[in-house]
């Protein structure tokens, strides 16, 4: 028997195959999730006390720990963590005494829990619960036969004006949000929630170092604070920090909010970097929680999720939930319907957004009538959305956006434009159609633009081509061709049209053509354009909207041909297209 042991020791010793188990924090956290999703509340306690004992200078693992004591009912334990955390591991916790009036409350020691509410409206300064602590008064003054005595809600100094400053930051109003928040930072340096609203709002107008500042500065002053590192990741995506994201995604990976404010923006974050599987577990877990089941947006995003992980039949189910909810919308039916494009995996992974896609929208925009600009200017989400699809979206995406702001036309917009064509990083064609936007929506007078790799002041459209002087009739064969298309063209098409007469009178400058027939001038740009967009169109027909002849129409256009080239283009982009 002996020799068997030594034999079997040896064994053990040399056995190169054994993967050693590292026992720390992290290992028995994730245990104590695992736990929690199966309802084995004796294991997940098991597993989060050995959190506390491998870090015990983590107040994240004392509020799991305390949670999960609450949830089994043993609530004298859990305010005895709570007390632990405020007094010896972190004294800015001010949302533990939350927590301990909530166990308080289920002990029926009433006077104990309105000490405890008291303590937290009137030292904490996020206000996370305010709702709730608002709910829990008008029960203690039922239970107590009095009214708590309140004498001040921290969270309430400047939440009026971070309220009107979050309506605006849904709304799309970036620039009046910015002005808001700013304001607000600068009263009160330690309202973080407007510090973190403050960094999105530089994010959508795009002032990305900014961002970044402020949402470092957040982090300092709060170094676990949830919506600083999901802004931070997102923040650090866009700019490609690859091993910064990584190291963000690890830490959000290792919370476990309570808050159900917490886990969708927890949920909707590791969406948007792409942990789906993530995103959809704790979209569930909100959902199974009763936190906004009547919510369409929650099951959209959760349906988005499921999608994309493959869940296609809960994807479809959650989707058939929020159409019921939400009979109105557009989003819901419109995936429904691409149901089979999905399964497919036609349409890749879809993004977390309340909307339907852009070209989608950009689609229904023209097939629609004139009241589409009224639903533009009302609709907070498809706004929102087109302001990120400026910022965020590709050529094509911009351009579309920026066709969709000539229809809206409102002070946002053009403020959104006139930062947008100071952008060194865009590309100039797309900033000159920002540029003839803004001249349609009636901005006057120099605008400065970041075009040919300098800050210029563009006073017309000349600006940005090889041209020292503009003509006073050369700007009229352009109105006169505007003034026939614009029903019958989009904005882009007739900045094509712009760009294509520049380019054109760019080319033969000095030796320009007399301009003799304006109008057989405004035809040829007409005709020229009809055609780059595949349009039908003869020679006759845009004659007669002119007013003048067939003769001079293709004249012009055989020499605007001949400087431009624009038969051998197009012939090289749709090689069976007719004779022009």
């Amino acid at each position: 028997m002996m020799r068997k042991k030594r034999v079997t020791a040896n064994a053990a010793t040399t056995n190169t195959n054994v993967i050693p188990v590292r026992m720390d924090a992290t290992f028995f956290f994730e245990r104590a999730v695992q736990s929690l999703d199966r309802y084995h509340y004796d294991k997940a306690l098991k597993y989060f006390r050995r959190t506390v004992e491998y870090e015990k200078d983590n107040p994240v693992n004392y509020h799991n720990l305390a949670g999960v004591l609450s949830e089994m009912g043993k609530y004298e334990e859990s305010n005895q963590v709570l007390t632990q955390v405020v007094e010896q591991v972190d004294p800015a916790a001010t949302e533990c005494y939350f927590y301990m009036a909530n166990n308080y409350s289920n002990m029926e020691r009433f006077d104990l829990a309105e000490k405890a509410i008291i303590q937290y409206l009137e030292n904490d300064p996020k206000g996370l619960y305010l709702d709730e602590s608002e709910e829990m008064l008008e029960m203690l003054t039922y239970e107590l036969e009095r009214a708590p005595k309140v004498t001040r809600i921290k969270a309430r100094e400047g939440l009026f004006e971070h309220d009107h400053a979050r309506e605006l930051l849904e709304a799309g109003k970036f620039g009046e949000a910015l002005r808001t928040l700013e304001a607000i930072v600068e009263k009160d340096p330690e309202f973080l929630a407007a510090r973190n609203n403050l960094a999105l709002a530089y994010y959508y107008t795009g002032q990305f170092d900014q961002a970044v500042d402020t949402i470092h500065q957040v982090l300092t002053l709060e170094p676990g604070n949830l919506h600083g590192l999901c802004n931070l990741a997102i923040f650090s995506q866009h700019l490609r920090k690859e091993a910064e994201v990584r190291e963000i995604l690890q830490m959000l990976q290792n919370m476990v909010p309570l808050h159900p404010d917490h886990m969708f923006k927890l949920a909707t974050t590791m969406g948007i970097l792409g942990d789906h599987a993530t995103a959809y577990s704790l979209f569930k877990r909100l959902l199974k929680y009763g936190e906004g089941n009547d919510d369409p947006c929650l099951y959209h995003y959760t349906a988005v999720a499921a999608s994309n992980i493959g869940y296609y039949v809960e994807a479809k189910r959650l989707w058939l939930q929020a159409e019921k909810l939400d009979p109105k919308s557009d989003v819901a039916p419109f995936y429904l319907q691409q149901m089979k494009e999905l399964e497919a995996g036609r349409l890749g992974k879809l993004h977390y957004h309340y909307h339907l896609p852009f070209e989608e929208q950009f689609r229904l925009i023209e097939k629609a009538s004139s009241g589409v600009a009224e639903h533009l200017k009302e609709d907070p989400l498809v706004r929102s959305s087109f302001f990120w699809g400026l910022r965020h979206g590709d050529k094509n995406t911009k351009l579309q956006v920026i066709q969709a702001f000539g229809l809206i036309g409102d002070k946002e917009v053009r403020a959104a434009l006139l930062e947008f064509v100071l952008e060194p990083d865009e590309e100039d064609a797309v900033k000159k159609a920002a540029l003839f936007v803004l001249r349609s929506i009636g901005v006057e007078g120099p605008i400065k633009a970041y075009l040919d790799g300098s800050l210029q002041e563009v006073t017309d459209a000349s600006s940005g081509f090889n041209l020292p002087v503009w003509e006073p009739k050369w700007q009229t064969v352009m109105e006169v061709a505007y003034k026939q298309m614009h029903k019958r063209y989009d904005l882009i098409q007739q900045h094509d049209l712009e760009t294509l007469w520049v380019d054109f009178l760019s080319r033969v400058y000095p030796n320009t053509p007399r301009i003799a027939k304006i109008e057989g001038w405004s035809a040829a740009l007409e005709y020229w354009i009809a055609k780059m967009h595949r349009k039908a169109i003869t020679y006759q027909e845009v004659a007669d909207r002119y007013g003048t002849t067939v003769t001079t129409v293709s004249k012009n256009v055989k020499l605007i041909d001949e400087v431009c080239g624009l038969k051998q283009k197009m012939a090289a982009l749709w090689p069976k297209y007719l004779d022009i």
